[in-house]
């Protein structure tokens, strides 16, 4: 079982030969990111879009040109196509987002004939280091799916443990989360968090609804007399709404010391979507993230 960054990276290190399919290089941060993961040994990429734009802003940087191949294209959608080809075709493992529209590169992504589509859905996993938690933790979804229904909780549950699966976690305990720990017909979350907890997952046991802060600390479990095995000791987090994973997840990134990751997971390969915001660390370990997840099959 993986339990911090630093044990991400190192396994990172040691795969070897994973390449990164970059729908438009043409970006200080993403060059940034893609140049730190192979200054550390854990990828290579290739650089899709105007090959000589893309150079400049290498040069700017320092970035030596021999460590990188291109791809030449000149539309914003021809870029995407490309990225997403060369994942499809195996000359890539892991696709990351450039300089480019999210809707134009998921549309790439779930293209028929050539895209990526592995799940019914696509969904945001982020990874945490906090400091006063024992482990990684995991949550998901704070970034793509709105208002998702019980059974596309359950695809966003399935997608998260194929990361589990990466961070070598046999057993994933889920807390399905809301505000009360007990269902409530005014409170229809309450009542997903329960027939989650009622349907059988392969490589996780679930419980809910749980408050957060029965699922995070033991103590807090103890006081309130919850005896699941998941109760203080939470390996994911599945939240009831983008709202809510999106302010925990910004919560912990932004108003603690913690260390974060992030992946788009349910396509065919990991897709990495580094934000401006992000700082470098973070840049580089949703790298890494998606390099382990690159090795995971889905079940």
């Amino acid at each position: 079982m993986i339990r911090h960054f630093d044990e991400v990276l190192e396994v990172a290190r040691q795969v070897g030969g994973v390449r990164i399919a970059v729908a438009n290089g043409e970006n200080d941060e993403v060059l940034e990111a893609v140049e730190m993961a192979r200054r550390e040994g854990i990828a290579e990429a290739i650089l899709v879009g105007d090959v000589e734009k893309t150079k400049e802003r290498m040069r700017v940087h320092g970035i030596e040109e021999s460590g990188y191949t291109f791809e030449e294209a000149k539309t914003l959608e021809e870029c995407a196509q490309k990225a997403v080809r060369l994942v499809h075709d195996g000359k890539a493992q892991v696709l990351m987002k450039g300089l480019v529209d999210t809707s134009i590169l998921l549309r790439e992504v779930l293209n028929k004939e050539y895209g990526l589509r592995a799940s019914s859905l696509l969904s945001h996993v982020a990874v945490m280091e906090v400091p006063r938690y024992h482990k990684l933790l995991t949550v998901t979804d704070a970034a793509m799916n709105i208002n998702p229904d019980v059974f596309q909780k359950a695809q966003i549950l399935r997608n998260a443990l194929q990361v589990t699966r990466a961070l070598r976690i046999e057993k994933a305990k889920v807390a399905v989360l809301a505000a009360k720990e007990k269902t409530d017909d005014k409170m229809p979350c309450t009542l997903d968090a329960k027939k989650l907890s009622e349907m059988s997952f392969a490589g996780a046991v679930v419980a809910g609804p749980l408050a957060l802060d029965n699922a995070v600390s033991k103590e807090s479990a103890r006081i309130k007399g919850l005896t699941s095995v998941v109760a203080g000791d939470a390996d994911i987090l599945l939240v009831p709404d983008i709202e809510a994973g999106n302010i925990l997840y910004k919560t912990l990134n932004f108003l603690t010391d913690s260390k974060g990751a992030g992946v788009l997971v349910g396509a065919a390969s990991p897709i990495v979507l580094t934000s401006r915001a992000d700082d470098e660390p973070t840049k580089l370990h949703s790298i890494a993230l998606a390099v382990l997840m690159s090795q995971v099959k889905e079940d």
